[in-house]
């Protein structure tokens, strides 16, 4: 049977004052009212049944996920005791849907992403399951067709195509990962055309993804047997507990998918973001005559220009005069003002808030 995971448990620090420890950005209602949450789970309706949609996240933000997705299953929302990275967590998601489903595959999303239209990531979807079923022992993962010479983003290069019923994508080899290159690498990978940016989505079968935690990451065996061994019983959350913060603190690109053989990739064609920043809104939120792009319920701006004015607070009205280059985040007990020259300096600004104020306001 086919399963989705969606991944959610990152915090968006370069999104404060909105996004916080215990409010990730996944949750925040900059879409039109939506969520990125609800967004990535709407994505899944009609390939996945309802109660086949799980989703990983911080413990901290279990009854925010469940409030934004009332509709799942409460115990489909699983809550990671501790920090271990993408490999520890998609080793837990795919121990506990192989103790109930033997020829389970795994379809992992993340929750912070934009992908539009969604017809298009469904119908690449659906091919990448197919070819699993097909395939068993494949590894699959998705790129995204570069738009512009990216140093923020790691890239998959796709190698010579291979069958795939009468599927309309193609699926291809892929012949390496590459992390985060310099300026004259990124602009020779878009002329070689062949390079995509990795999407950080995969799907394959949960017995094979768990042979290859095995065999690349030995360390998280006994973990994730202990763990599968007490799931469902009235152990369940103490052995979590105890065992899930021994799991290795690794990617699933570097514990796994740069070392294991037998991995394809399918092009998204979709228009992609991964909503990391304030500066990326301006890819998604349409902006006024002057370029200012403006998610609020009041605002006035006066002789203002390439802006970014954010808040959730529907009545709380925000007014600028004379200004440009300014981000502008409000919230009921922070509010950010910075150029937007200096948004990629968030992390330092947050590291004196909490030497200064401690951890209240993060």
């Amino acid at each position: 049977m086919d399963y989705a995971v969606i991944m959610a448990g990152g915090s968006g620090k370069r999104l404060w004052p909105l996004s916080r420890q215990k409010r990730p950005k996944q949750v925040l209602k900059l879409l039109d009212g939506q969520t990125l949450l609800r967004k990535c789970f709407e994505r899944l309706e009609g390939i996945f049944d309802l109660r086949n949609i799980l989703v990983l996240t911080n413990a901290d933000y279990v009854d925010l996920v469940r409030e934004n997705l009332s509709e799942l299953p409460e115990e489909n929302v699983i809550a990671e005791p501790a920090v271990r990275d993408t490999a520890s967590a998609i080793g837990l998601a795919a121990t506990i849907l192989h103790k109930y489903d033997a020829n389970a595959n795994m379809a992992i999303v993340t929750a912070d992403q934009i992908l539009e239209p969604k017809e298009k990531f469904q119908e690449a979807m659906r091919t990448a399951l197919s070819f699993v079923n097909e395939n068993p022992d494949a590894l699959v993962t998705f790129g995204i067709q570069p738009t512009f010479a990216s140093t923020q983003l790691g890239y998959i290069q796709f190698g010579k195509t291979v069958p795939c019923g009468a599927s309309p994508h193609a699926v291809h080899r892929i012949e390496a990962f590459k992390e985060k290159p310099d300026i004259q690498t990124a602009e020779n990978y878009l002329k070689e055309g062949n390079f995509s940016w990795n999407s950080g989505m995969f799907v394959w079968r949960c017995e094979t993804i768990l042979q290859q935690i095995a065999n690349f990451l030995p360390d998280a065996v006994e973990p994730l047997r202990n763990i599968q061994a007490d799931w469902g019983s009235l152990d369940q959350q103490q052995t979590l507990q105890d065992w899930f913060p021994k799991l290795p603190k690794i990617s699933i690109d570097y514990g796994i998918m740069e070392k294991a053989g037998n991995v394809y990739g399918i092009s998204l064609d979709c228009r992609w973001l991964d909503l990391g920043s304030f500066t990326s809104l301006v890819d998604i939120i349409e902006s006024d005559p002057n370029n200012n792009c403006v998610v609020s319920g009041r605002s006035e701006l006066l002789d203002c220009r390439n802006n970014i004015v954010v808040t959730e607070e529907k009545n709380h009205m925000i007014a600028l005069i004379g200004v440009e280059n300014l981000i502008v985040a409000h919230t009921k007990d922070a509010t950010l003002v910075c150029s937007t020259d200096h948004a990629n300096r968030l992390k330092e600004l947050l590291e004196r808030i909490q030497e200064h104020k401690g951890e209240s306001f993060l």
